[in-house]
C-alpha cells in the first residue's frame, strides 16, 4: 500500500523537524562545555599572548586562524621547538621575530587544539569584561586568604610569646617559694610550698613537651629571597601555570626551581615589574650575564629521614599544589601555610581517595576490587593501600 503525497510530505517534514531539533539540542548541550574548555586552555596561553590586546611576550592571537592553516597551527601549538629544529620556515621566522623565546610544548590532542582555536576565533570583548570581573572577585577572595594566613602567623607568634611569659612567671614563683623555704618563712606549711613547686615544674614540663613536638617544623616560615619574586603577580594575575616554572613536579621527587634561562624566556621582553620596577628584574639579568644560578632559599622543608615524592602526589595522586602549599597565587612573598607534620600527612592519607578503578597499577589489589564490586566499599583511600606504613615515608 502506497502513502498518499500529503502523508509522505508530512512524514518528511516531521523527520526534518525532528533531525533539526536533535542537532539544535546537541549544539546547545555541547557548545557551552566546549567554550569553557577553550577558555580553560587559553588560560595557560594568556601568560604570553593576548587576543586583540597587542603583542605581549608572543604575538597577538587575534586572527591567527586566518593567518595560518589549521594543520600547521595544531603542530606548532603542540611542539613549536620540534618544528623549528626541523627547519619549518614559518616557525623559524616567528621564533626569530619574537626574540627567540621558546614556547613550551603543550600536551594537547588535535581536538583540544581545535577547541582552543575555536575559542580564539569566537573571542569577544565581552569575554574580556567577564574575565576582568572574575579576576576582580578572585582578587578579593585571594586578599581574604592572604589576610587569614598573616593572621594565623601573628597568632602563632603571640602563642609562643605567651608561653614564654608563662614559663618565666612559673620560674619566678619557684624561685620565690625556694627563697621562702630557706629565708623568709612566710608560708608555714611545707606541703603547700612543695605542692606549688611541683605544680610549676609540671606546667613548665608540659610546655616544653608541647614545644618539643614542633621542633623541625617551620609553619609560617617566610625567608628573605635573593629576588623579590611575587607568586601573586606570576601565578595570580598572569595565571602562569605552576608547571611552567617547576618543570619536574610531575616526573621527579623534587618540584624543581626555575633556572635563570627559564626566567629569561619572559624577562628578555618584560623588563619592568608592576611592583618593584626594574630593580629586581635587573638581578635576573646580572645572574644571566655572569652565568650564575640564583640562590633561592627553600621554604617548604621536611626532616632528612622523611621521603616525599612530588611526582607520586601530583602525577599519580592528582593533588593540586594549593592542597599542600596553600593559596600561593595570593602571596607576594611565599610562606609555609601548613606545618607539614606527620599527623597532618597521616590525616590526609586517611581521607584522600585514590583513583583506584582508573589506574591499572591498582589491578593487583584484588580483595579491594571485590569489596567494591560487592558494594562493601565505596572508595579506597591512601591508607587502604599501605600509605600509612612506616617504611613508605621513612628510610
Amino acid at each position: 500500500m502506497k502513502c498518499s503525497p500529503i502523508l509522505h510530505n508530512v512524514k518528511a517534514r516531521t523527520s526534518i523537524v525532528f533531525t533539526a531539533a536533535l542537532l539544535l539540542f546537541s549544539l546547545l548541550k555541547i557548545t557551552p562545555a566546549s567554550a569553557q574548555e577553550g577558555k580553560d586552555l587559553y588560560a595557560v596561553c594568556a601568560a604570553c599572548h593576548t587576543i586583540g590586546g597587542g603583542k605581549l611576550i608572543g604575538p597577538d592571537l587575534k586572527g591567527v586562524n586566518e593567518r595560518h592553516e589549521e594543520a600547521w597551527l595544531i603542530k606548532f601549538i603542540q611542539n613549536s621547538q620540534e618544528m623549528i629544529e626541523a627547519g619549518d620556515e614559518k616557525s623559524v621566522a616567528l621564533f626569530e621575530a619574537y626574540n627567540k623565546i621558546p614556547m613550551p610544548p603543550n600536551d594537547l590532542s588535535d581536538d583540544q587544539v581545535r577547541v582552543l582555536l575555536k575559542y580564539i576565533e569566537d573571542y569577544q570583548q565581552t569575554d574580556l569584561a567577564d574575565e576582568t570581573t572574575a579576576t576582580h572577585i578572585a582578587s578579593n577572595v585571594q586578599a581574604e586568604d592572604s589576610h587569614a594566613i598573616k593572621k594565623s602567623a601573628r597568632s602563632e607568634k603571640d602563642r609562643t610569646r605567651n608561653y614564654l611569659s608563662l614559663v618565666l612567671i612559673a620560674i619566678a614563683i619557684i624561685v620565690m617559694v625556694v627563697l621562702d623555704i630557706f629565708f623568709t618563712h612566710m608560708i608555714k606549711w611545707r606541703v603547700l610550698q612543695i605542692g606549688i613547686i611541683l605544680l610549676c615544674v609540671f606546667f613548665i614540663g608540659g610546655i616544653v613537651v608541647m614545644e618539643a613536638q614542633g621542633l623541625g617544623r617551620s609553619q609560617f616560615y617566610s625567608p628573605d629571597q635573593p629576588i623579590a619574586f611575587s607568586h601573586k603577580v606570576h601565578a595570580g594575575q598572569n595565571k602562569i601555570d605552576c608547571r611552567y616554572c617547576h618543570t619536574s613536579v610531575e616526573q621527579s621527587k623534587h618540584a624543581g626551581i626555575p633556572s635563570v634561562q627559564l626566567c629569561m624566556n619572559c624577562h628578555n621582553v618584560v623588563k619592568k615589574g608592576t611592583i618593584t620596577g626594574t630593580k629586581e628584574i635587573e638581578k635576573i639579568y646580572e645572574a644571566y650575564n655572569k652565568g650564575k644560578a640564583i640562590e633561592w632559599i627553600k621554604v617548604h622543608n621536611v626532616p632528612d629521614h622523611v621521603y616525599f615524592n612530588h611526582a607520586q602526589h601530583v602525577n599519580v595522586g592528582k593533588l593540586d599544589c594549593n592542597e599542600c602549599h596553600g593559596p600561593v597565587e595570593t602571596m607576594d612573598r611565599i610562606v609555609q601555610v601548613e606545618d607539614l607534620s606527620m599527623g597532618w600527612c597521616i590525616e590526609c592519607h586517611r581521607t584522600k581517595e585514590v583513583p583506584f578503578t582508573s589506574n591499572k597499577f591498582y589491578e593487583s589489589y584484588k580483595e579491594l576490587h571485590e569489596e567494591i564490586n560487592a558494594g562493601k566499599r565505596s572508595k579506597v583511600t591512601v591508607s587502604d593501600i599501605g600509605g600509612n606504613d612506616c617504611q613508605k615515608c621513612h628510610y
